[in-house]
């Protein structure tokens, strides 16, 4: 299907987009197109890491704007959550849910219709989401409020989640501005849910063009970093380059779900970051007792495509293979091992050595033919309609705390 993207209509794009999208519709795909666009399911070789597990049993905390629990392609895999900002738009606001219901899809979608053919299919269709909102839509009005007020909403969200049953927390969100600076409540409740046994996926930051500032809470120790990548397997130019790079996930043209019922395609580290949940999930699904250090070291060791050296701060250790990940699992020992946690040692900001090249890897060259804190949506709307603008697409979430927060 051909897709038209739409052009950015004044302001620039800083850690959020300023201008709104104008969203150009186009006819509606058949019964797989969807499906047949979402390039990561074959680069991510689920269908090899679904002959053992396609994530049941896993519960997956998205800390976002919130969730449609009613969306068709996630219904029955939404939990009850907790709303940790407690303002702003509700549920059936335009601004309300757009970036969380995005990255929830990409993590455990499992598409709608006859034989589930139509919609979005996660990476681990069979995963449960926790829903926990601890930021608000770009285009909330609220945003103002909320640089006054809740700004602990993202560690209370994280100790919530791992104390609430919890087995991985995506947090498709961050700061990454020129400001960029730890906060020791966040390190601390990353590293208690990391204790507790509960995996910590970060997207890299989008800061690529804009001269890659440290981002948290992908900087955190113990905590797996996603940067993005397109099909060919590149770099996208946006994703932040540093040290805390763990692996690189689909960020570039992703198909998303959104709670007006349509399909956007859009790019950014967030989507990254929801892609690398979904693979923990397969694997922790597969094996349930691997701690957090396992699960990242398994996604680092078993990554395909990796940069020349063996890591970069383009890429970390390379494309994530969740499938091959379940297969050197399997050949673990986990006598002895421990949960990842780092006890009250800070990592602080960390090196700022320069950020490495750009590598560019072969893997998707057979699917070039074929068929993002802010997820960086640029888009289409894979759906029948006439050319209209929406303000307020599917671009995330503003700041959060005094310009600490954004949905990448």
């Amino acid at each position: 299907m051909n897709t038209h993207r739409a052009r950015r209509t004044g302001g620039t794009l800083s850690l959020l987009l300023a201008a709104a999208l104008v969203l150009v519709p186009v006819p509606a795909a058949h019964a797989d197109g969807i499906r047949a666009q979402q390039w990561a399911l074959d680069a991510m070789h689920t269908q090899d890491a679904w002959r053992t597990t396609k994530g049941a049993g896993v519960t997956v905390a998205v800390l976002d704007t919130g969730v449609e629990a009613g969306h068709p392609d996630l219904t029955g895999n939404v939990l009850a959550g907790k709303d940790l900002v407690g303002f702003g738009a509700s549920e059936g606001d335009r601004a309300w849910a757009r970036h969380g219901t995005a990255m929830a899809g990409i993590i455990a979608g499992h598409g709608h219709g006859t034989g589930n053919t139509d919609g979005v299919m996660g990476i681990a269709p069979e995963a449960r989401i926790m829903p926990l909102r601890v930021i608000l839509e770009d285009g909330d009005p609220s945003r103002a409020k909320a640089r006054k007020t809740r700004g602990n909403a993202l560690a209370e969200g994280i100790r919530w989640a791992a104390d609430n049953g919890a087995d991985i927390i995506n947090l498709s969100l961050g700061d990454d501005s020129a400001s960029a600076h730890p906060e020791p409540a966040e390190d601390e409740a990353i590293q208690y849910a990391l204790q507790k046994g509960v995996i910590v996926v970060a997207s890299a930051g989008n800061g690529g063009e804009k001269g890659d500032h440290i981002s948290y809470p992908a900087a955190y120790p113990g905590v797996i970093a996603a940067t993005a990548v397109d099909r060919y397997g590149t770099r996208a130019s946006f994703s932040t380059r540093r040290w805390y790079a763990t692996v690189s996930a689909p960020g570039v043209d992703v198909i998303i779900a959104d709670p007006d019922h349509r399909y956007y395609e859009g790019w950014g580290t967030s989507a990254a970051s929801a892609f690398v949940s979904g693979a923990a999930a397969l694997v922790k699904a597969a094996h349930p007792d691997l701690t957090p250090a396992q699960v990242k070291s398994l996604l680092e060791d078993t990554a395909r495509n990796a940069p020349a050296e063996g890591r970069d701060d383009s890429r970390g250790f390379g494309f994530v293979d969740p499938a091959a990940a379940i297969e050197a699992a399997g050949r673990l020992k986990p006598e002895g091992l421990k949960p990842a946690a780092y006890g009250d040692e800070y990592f602080g900001r960390g090196p700022d050595g320069d950020a490495a090249g750009d590598e560019t890897s072969a893997w998707a060259a057979p699917l070039a033919g074929g068929a993002g804190g802010v997820l960086v949506v640029a888009a289409v709307v894979l759906w029948r309609g006439r050319r209209e603008r929406h303000d307020g697409a599917p671009d995330g979430a503003g700041r959060y705390d005094a310009g600490r927060y954004d949905a990448f």
